[in-house]
């Protein structure tokens, strides 16, 4: 009682022809097998995924010269900001 015989698996393959069709089986075959191909390349990013914060860490130190660059490109897009809310608030509301 443990596995099935070739008969039973005869008995189930008939089934699926039955319920989805002959042309149908093909199709759904390949369906299957992308979405299991895509299972494991996205299974496999998320070990990768874990390993990469701490692999950027050690092999690049934030050289003083970009924080630099970092505080002068937020210092700029604040004032950029600030001046499109003051765009905003002169133009006249449209109705």
């Amino acid at each position: 009682m443990g596995s099935l015989s070739p008969v039973h698996w005869m008995i189930v393959l008939v089934v699926l022809v039955l319920l989805f069709g002959a042309k149908k089986l093909p199709d759904t075959a390949k369906a299957v097998g992308q979405s299991l191909r895509i299972l494991k390349r996205e299974t496999g990013k998320l070990g990768d995924e874990d390993d990469a914060p701490a692999a950027r860490a050690r092999t690049a130190p934030v050289s003083p010269d970009a924080e630099e660059r970092l505080r002068a490109l937020e210092a700029e897009n604040a004032r950029l900001r600030a001046a499109a809310d003051a765009a905003r608030r002169d133009e006249p509301e449209v109705r």
